[in-house]
């Protein structure tokens, strides 16, 4: 255990991770040079396209310094706000953390967020300047803003290019010096931590875990503590870049169990394992529950694929630890599912993952946060869906998630920042200057208000250079309505939504505007209405398609001409009252769309 370290690398999203990790691996011939190539561990076709990372992924390497061979077990860390679920995970099974910051960029507020986790789970933290090599590096600069916010000195931060190498062989030598060893006891029962499972459809379920007392062993019997289920181990090993199977794995080891596990409910992630034979006395508490912050339904297009996209979503679950899902029913798709997501980010991934790795074909409505509702009798309901909101008179006060916002940017988009904040009901709470070229500006602000194009438009205005973090704060009380989109006087619970009192007579019009765009005419007139509880707010009509009845009339009596135009009409109002409305698929994607 004297010659374990494991380490985990954080950073703000594009700070260079996986390329310095590509390094790591490369230096320790973990892979052969045949099968290497850039952002290895980035395995998904998501990650790639996109230069993200979105799942954490562990390996092992071998690293040898004066004669002593040292196993490295590395976590490489997404970046991104929405995933910062993942990073706390990682955090947990770690002793060590490489905080990586871009010479170019500096800090931005991602960074700080994952330092906060790193230093509340107590870990060794190693400052890295990353990307020395780039044109426009200003180290000495950004290890001012290191040694101001960590505390540390000038000589205990590492320079270092995850493109060309430079500086990464000193990289290793802090790791051994400066992580302490996992501690732990081989000789004391079983008691190792799940921080990741994936699943195969060969071998089922596969989990992930770091050992912190005792030895697992291959084919022996181990019990999952929280579910109280027992297994056999019938495999057991380390994460090279496959696994490598292995007779044992100790204490201070992270590795891989497989039970022939089909049913995903049975593991989850953060439970300890434990031997069956000599269990330990309680769990692990690594890391706290996932709480989704933005909802929304996911539907089948064709109903018949209802069974193949639950199976689909827990499947997903095994991968995605922080996606929340339950059946519901909504009259105009049918059955579906109502889900819980992170972030807008999150939402997007899951729902592109379900077309890609599972084929299947969906309808996402609009997003939306949960709200707290006080009733008149006393009752309290959470309310993830609008179509569950009970009726206005029932309902005393209504509460909102509010968010503690920070957002780092340079001096000249302070002004539009907080124009864009204060627009989306912000309050600001602090203005600091980090640096002379660094701002750091703290809102509050409902949660509601960021589900939609919140992220999208900050980086247009401040020309990507703004950074956005946010954490949940609780739920206050506001002006909250629901309104509901009718089509021919019917309503379409798909389109209802939690909205403000003052933004909600602008948000109808314009959902009006667009449906009226995306709906196809029919044979009868179409009116679409925005109404919060009886009264319409606003209003648009699709025109009938109408048949030239008069064109066989030449001439002759105006009388002739007008009666076949009020049967006609007689006609359109009997087919009216029977006439049911076809919303494409395209409708629904738009109102996500709606602000752009």
């Amino acid at each position: 255990m004297e010659n374990i370290r494991n380490f985990c690398i954080i950073a703000h999203i594009d700070h260079g991770k996986s390329t310095l990790a590509d390094r790591l691996i490369e230096m320790t011939k973990t892979i052969s040079e045949r099968n290497m190539m850039d952002t290895v561990l980035d395995n998904m076709d998501l990650e790639r396209e996109r230069g993200i990372t979105i799942k954490s992924h562990a390996i092992q390497m071998d690293f040898v310094r004066g004669g002593q061979k040292y196993v490295l077990n590395l976590i490489d860390t997404p970046g991104h706000v929405d995933f910062s679920y993942e990073v706390s995970r990682s955090l947990a099974a770690c002793e060590g953390a490489l905080l990586l910051v871009d010479a170019s960029q500096g800090i931005q507020a991602q960074t700080i967020s994952n330092l906060y986790l790193a230093v509340e789970q107590g870990l060794t933290i190693i400052p890295v300047i990353n990307k020395i090599d780039m044109p426009g590096a200003n180290p000495e600069m950004v290890e001012d803003d290191v040694m101001a916010m960590i505390g540390c000195k000038r000589e205990d931060i590492l320079r270092a290019s995850g493109r060309t190498g430079e500086g990464v062989d000193k990289i290793f030598d802090a790791v051994i010096d400066r992580i302490p060893a996992p501690k732990g006891d081989p000789t004391a029962p079983l008691k190792a931590l799940i921080f990741d499972s994936v699943f195969n459809s060969f071998r089922g379920v596969i989990a992930y875990y770091r050992i912190y007392d005792g030895t697992i062993k291959k084919n022996e019997k181990v019990k999952f503590f929280n579910t109280g289920a027992v297994y056999n181990a019938d495999e057991v090993g380390v994460l090279r870049m496959d696994l490598e199977q292995r007779p044992e794995v100790k204490a201070g080891d992270v590795g891989y169990i497989i039970t022939g596990i089909k049913n995903a409910k049975e593991i989850k992630v953060g439970d300890t394992i434990t031997s069956f034979a000599n269990p330990c006395a309680e769990s692990i508490h690594g890391f706290e529950d996932v709480k989704p912050m933005v909802f929304a339904g996911i539907y089948p297009i064709d109903n018949d694929d209802y069974e193949d996209l639950r199976d689909s979503l827990e499947k997903l679950q095994l991968n995605d630890a922080s996606l929340v899902y339950e059946p519901e029913t909504s009259i105009a798709l049918g059955f579906g599912f109502r889900c819980g997501f992170l972030g807008l980010l999150h939402l997007e991934i899951v729902t592109e993952r379900l077309e890609r790795e599972f084929d299947m074909t969906i309808i996402t409505t609009v997003p939306q946060v949960s709200y707290n509702a006080y009733l008149t009798d006393g009752e309290e309901l959470v309310i993830n869906n609008p179509a569950d909101m009970p009726e206005i008179q029932r309902i005393e006060r209504l509460e909102e998630p509010y968010i503690k916002a920070e957002v780092i940017t340079k001096p000249e988009y302070i002004g539009t920042i907080i124009g864009l904040c204060m627009d989306k009901r912000g309050i600001l709470l602090n203005q600091k200057y980090l640096t002379e070229e660094r701002v750091e500006l703290t809102f509050e602000m409902p949660m509601a208000e960021i589900v939609f194009d919140f992220y999208d438009k900050l980086k247009s205005i401040s020309r990507g250079y703004a950074s956005f973090d946010y954490h949940q704060i609780g739920y206050r009380p506001g002006d909250l309505v629901k309104m509901d989109i009718l089509l021919n006087a019917e309503k379409v619970d798909a389109f209802s939504a939690m909205i403000h009192r003052s933004k909600a007579e602008d948000f109808g019009r314009r959902m009006c505007e667009k449906l009226k765009e995306l709906i196809p005419r029919q044979m009868f007139m179409i009116p679409i209405q925005a109404a919060i509880g009886a009264k319409i707010i606003a209003r648009e009509s699709i025109s009938a398609m109408r048949k030239d009845v008069t064109a066989k009339c030449y001439g002759g009596d105006i009388s002739r001409k007008r009666k076949l135009l009020e049967k006609q009409k007689k006609g359109k109002k009997k087919m009216r009252q029977f006439g049911k409305v076809e919303v494409p698929q395209e409708a629904f994607i738009a109102v996500l769309k709606l602000n752009d």
